[in-house]
């Protein structure tokens, strides 16, 4: 938190596992000057970021990974996936098919008009209405 602010974040009201398929350090993409700021607020508001993650299925327990080739299950009511720039909506049909809610936002939804911010505002707008 900032200047003249609680030192402490009020806590939070879910649960948010932040999973990665790359081993590099969470934050280090979106910029030097950046990135770390956004890991760093992620943190402080409870949220477990995960790296170097294989994802395996979703089922009743949750969304079971793996990690560094060991088997987790992260337990889950909501799980927004932030996969690829293209639209390739087998998972969506499927999903919808049985009768499960799904929103396809960023590049997914319109890959021709790739814009990082627009699908981050997406992605937020979703998680919030979740």
């Amino acid at each position: 938190w900032g200047v003249g602010q609680d030192a402490h974040p009020p806590a939070p009201s879910h649960r948010v596992t932040l999973l990665k398929r790359g081993t590099g350090r969470m934050g280090a993409g979106p910029g030097r000057t950046t990135g770390w700021v956004h890991a760093l607020t992620l943190r402080r508001a409870g949220v477990e970021m995960i790296a170097g993650v294989t994802y395996e299925r979703i089922d009743d327990e949750g969304l079971h990974i793996l990690v560094d080739g060991e088997p987790r299950v992260v337990e889950c009511d909501s799980v927004v996936l932030c996969a690829g720039q293209e639209s390739v909506l087998d998972l969506h049909d499927g999903l919808a098919a049985s009768g499960k809610p799904v929103h396809v936002i960023g590049g997914a939804k319109v890959a021709a008009e790739l814009d990082a911010q627009r699908a981050i505002e997406e992605g937020v707008r979703v998680a919030i209405a979740l």
